[in-house]
């Protein structure tokens, strides 16, 4: 096995994305619009390395269920961002 670091490509299929209510105080449109994002990533059924998935696993984090599932909510405008998904998943380390 090389020391070299390999890119690793994020197939955007992988993830689930939908739209939910955001928890906490608003004003007049509370209630009434979708304005957070649930983000899911099974890393047992993604397109990553079996390598990959096997460290990522093992890792023990606390954001990956037993399932291998991580799932964040993030507010719409975060989730927007071209960077958003790369720091969930902690592929910027």
């Amino acid at each position: 096995m090389s020391d070299e670091r390999q890119p690793i490509v994020l197939d955007p299929a992988d993830f689930e994305w939908s739209a939910i209510r955001a928890q906490g105080a608003g004003g007049q449109n509370v209630n009434k619009v979708a304005s957070a994002v649930h983000l899911r990533f099974d890393i047992r059924a993604s397109h990553l390395p079996d390598a990959v998935k096997t460290r990522l696993i093992s890792q023990g984090d606390q954001r990956i269920s037993g399932d291998g599932v991580s799932s964040s909510r993030r507010s719409a405008t975060e989730a927007r961002s071209a960077t958003a998904t790369t720091r969930y998943c902690g592929c910027s380390n």
